[in-house]
């Protein structure tokens, strides 16, 4: 199926010309210059906060239409990050563990509603609430069982990441006892991920690292996706992780490190294009066209479902996956922190759109490069439905570029987006787009969302008829590059 005719059937659009259609969604002007601005902003971001690496992805349904890398895995070797390149995905480990889980429930080995103690007989916390319910197994999967947020051991803190071992978790259970009653409250807990990998184990009649490569990563073929860290890919495929920003302003990094019992919660490594194969396997399933029998459409599809809702009414989660609304669409997937490692996948099954953000430090902006990518990608994604608007009458490429005062700091990135000029300001936790339309010669002027004309841009050139700067307002911004 042409893309083309794919966009016109995944984001509802009232028209679809077929004639005029680029087969490539990424050559329409308008997703052409939502990549080229947000691709502006992410390398630029990088910079200035200092992150080693990111590798970013954009899927569309079953296809990875951008995958690009950004600084090094490896700091010291100069290796270039890229979408081949492995990561820790730490928390989004728990979307797999889930699977299984769900595996085993419809198999009939459980149900969810299945108090834990059930399947571990060796599940001895200390219940602090003499009201409570049993921890059940629904509670382990969507944050609300009243658990500890850890297994009580200094792994996050500590440089050596003394994850425990099984035996070891098993034992410090004794010691440990609920936070809140099960039922009750959101409370986000490795330490109950890492049991319902347990559960898993029980029914799976090998171990759960075993289980999860046979029963869902080879058959979604993700041969870069492991639920450990691969050691001898270190400093090679594998990122080495960095440790956060530290007042010397200097990038540490990091041993790497083995979770252990927590490997169900946080252990598994993987990349920008193994993700976007499980991306693309969740909108095939949900479509009713997944042959691989990892899991019927009907369990996805539930498990994308809010199953909780805080008490604060501002909390929401699914079966393993965190769900949310923004923007009025519902984004459903999870985010991940290990040492050294900050990632992000987000998908909006409604338009069969997904981001994937990686990063190899420990402060990476995996969320507000995925936010960027989703919002102004996007967007375009949606425009991208209808007809390319008139091509610009003059080269829009003389004015791409950094501006900078020297003054203030930071820059002014601008892209040719369609027969627009887009820009936005760095460094920001936020990329806003702004739009300025040609006007005559070398000026152009800002437009409002709503498209009202605002102040003028006056670009100055050289002789040659470069380029030069860019006056706003009576200031004058230097162009950089």
């Amino acid at each position: 199926m042409k893309l083309s005719l794919l966009i016109c059937a995944i984001l509802l659009a009232s028209v679809c010309y077929a004639e005029e259609a680029p087969t490539d969604i990424t050559a329409h002007p308008e997703v052409q210059g939502a990549l080229a601005i947000t691709d502006a902003w992410v390398d630029a971001i990088r910079d200035y906060r200092d992150v080693p690496g990111i590798s970013v992805g954009l899927v569309l349904d079953q296809e990875l239409i951008f995958a690009k890398g950004y600084g090094y895995s490896n700091l010291r070797r100069r290796v270039p990050a890229d979408a081949d390149t492995i990561y820790s995905i730490c928390s989004i480990s728990k979307l797999f563990t889930s699977i299984g889980v769900m595996q085993m429930r419809d198999a009939g080995k459980l149900t969810l509603r299945d108090p834990v103690a059930d399947h571990l007989e060796w599940f001895t916390i200390k219940q602090d609430h003499n009201s409570a319910g049993p921890t059940r197994i629904q509670g382990l999967l969507t944050h609300s069982s009243g658990l500890p947020r850890e297994s009580d051991f200094p792994y996050w803190s500590d440089k050596d990441h003394p994850f425990p071992t099984r035996a070891q978790m098993i034992e410090q259970l004794n010691n440990q006892q609920t936070l809140y009653p099960a039922d009750a409250l959101f409370q986000y807990s490795n330490l109950g991920l890492s049991l319902a990998g347990e559960i898993v184990r029980v029914y799976a009649g090998m171990s759960y690292e075993e289980y999860v490569q046979a029963e869902i990563l080879s058959p979604l073929g993700m041969a870069d996706t492991r639920p450990f860290f691969p050691t001898e890919l270190h400093g090679k495929q594998m990122a080495v992780g960095y440790a956060g920003m530290q007042r010397d302003l200097k990038r540490k990094p990091l041993k790497p490190f083995h979770t252990q019992a927590i490997a169900p919660a946080a252990g598994f490594t993987s990349s920008v294009n193994d993700l976007a194969k499980f991306a693309s396997w969740n909108f095939r399933t949900l479509a009713g066209e997944s042959s691989d029998g990892v899991l019927d459409s009907n369990t996805l599809r539930e498990m994308h479902r809010v199953h909780w809702v805080d008490p604060s009414w501002e909390t929401t989660w699914g079966l393993g996956f965190a769900v949310r609304q923004a923007e009025g669409e519902t984004v459903v997937g999870h985010s991940g922190g290990c040492p050294g490692y900050i990632t992000n996948l987000s998908m909006i099954p409604k338009h069969k759109v997904a981001v994937i953000v990686l990063t190899n430090a420990a402060d990476g902006p995996a969320g507000p490069v995925t936010v960027a990518i989703s919002k102004t990608v996007g967007g375009a994604l949606k425009k991208a439905t209808t007809p390319p608007a008139e091509a610009a009458k003059l080269d829009l490429g003389k004015y791409e570029g950094s501006y900078s005062s020297g003054v203030w700091g930071g820059e002014t990135l601008i892209r040719a987006w369609g027969d627009q000029l887009a820009s936005v300001n760095v460094p920001s936790d936020e990329m806003t787009v702004v739009k300025a339309k040609h006007v005559e010669d070398d000026v152009f002027v800002r437009l409002t969302d709503d498209g009202e004309e605002r102040e003028r841009w006056y670009f100055q050139t050289d002789d040659a008829g470069q380029v030069t700067g860019l006056k706003i307002h009576g200031s004058i911004s230097s162009r950089l590059d």
